[in-house]
């Protein structure tokens, strides 16, 4: 089997759905034979590198460990799901505090083991802070670390393809932009069905209201429907992610970004974005004025969510983020 690269990947938190998905995926797109599974439960690691063993992936060299030094020592490329699960009636909001912890200390392995890794991908929520978290410790650059916001847009792709009766493909410009939780900034300017602006489909207010709505809340009907938190969908596109990082397919759908401008300041955030060899680049979004204030109520939601961070401790000041990481 031809791979992309032979350099070492790290799935954190293999033992989970996630994580097992997307080390099976990372396998079959042929990304590397060199993957690492970490995770702190040891039964379910074993699990997990049993059943990849299981499907006889040719050429594939798949270790498993407990140890972060052993895990994150030589890694070039790293996927993190290591963080709590949400469950039926939390926010990704909910997980904030345990989760930011667990994302400074991902940071400082990083830092410590692997200061050469090439890219980074953060999915576990709340996913625009705990990537955040993760960057100031890590001492990384902005473009060699983002989160996962894909899901939101590719929801929203989906429920406009099922009214519009085309396949999910069609539908072109489906973007949300700001943050990857119940505030994110809906945009359907950009759409297009089919090539036809959506706004000459004949939409009316409130259907557009209910897309958007269950757009939003995507992940939370999933939880309902399947008792347990999306797996399947975030495994793929953050491999996707790590697949164009690696010089593959560019990955085009929104990121979550590092942005310091002069409109957005210190936030990870979902932007227009290419995820290529050379890292992460984006754009500002364009939109509608009514669009662009929903980004900014996003934007301002996401700072107190920095700002709670901050007064916990888990992150220095704004200010200081720099004795941190020098590339911030």
């Amino acid at each position: 089997m031809k791979y992309l690269t032979n350099d070492k990947l790290v799935i954190v938190g293999a033992g989970g759905m996630i994580g097992s998905n997307m080390a099976q995926s990372a396998l079959m797109l042929g990304l590397t034979p060199n993957v690492c599974l970490y995770d702190i439960y040891e039964p379910g690691l074993k699990g997990v590198l049993g059943e990849i063993d299981h499907c006889g992936f040719e050429g594939a060299n798949v270790t498993a460990t407990i140890d972060p030094a052993e895990a994150f020592t030589g890694a070039k490329y790293i996927v993190s799901s290591g963080g709590a699960p949400r469950k039926e009636g939390m926010t990704r909001e909910d997980l904030l505090k345990g989760n930011c912890r667990i994302a400074a200390e991902f940071g400082d392995n990083i830092k410590k083991y692997c200061p050469d890794v090439k890219h980074v991908v953060v999915i576990f929520n709340p996913a625009d802070v705990t990537a955040l978290t993760a960057l100031i410790h890590s001492g990384l650059k902005p473009e060699q670390l983002t989160s996962l916001a894909a899901l939101d847009s590719t929801r929203l792709q989906e429920a406009l393809a099922q009214e519009f009766g085309v396949q999910q493909s069609k539908v072109t410009g489906a973007h949300t932009y700001g943050g990857h939780g119940e505030a994110m900034a809906v945009f359907a300017s950009q759409v297009k069905i089919d090539g036809k602006p959506l706004s000459e489909m004949g939409l009316s207010e409130e259907k557009w209201e209910t897309i958007k709505h269950n757009t939003i809340q995507g992940g939370s009907n999933i939880i309902k429907l399947r008792g347990r938190s999306s797996f399947q969908s975030p495994a793929y596109q953050a491999i996707k992610m790590i697949e164009a990082s690696m010089g593959g397919d560019k990955f085009t759908w929104p990121a979550g970004c590092y942005v310091n401008n002069k409109v957005f300041q210190n936030v990870m955030m979902a932007m227009p974005s290419t995820i290529d060899g050379t890292g992460v680049h984006f754009t500002a979004p364009k939109g509608t004025a009514e669009e662009m204030a929903a980004l900014k109520a996003s934007y301002e939601h996401l700072c107190k969510m920095r700002d709670e961070i901050i007064g916990l401790g888990i992150i220095p000041p704004v200010a200081e983020w720099k004795s941190l990481n020098p590339n911030l």
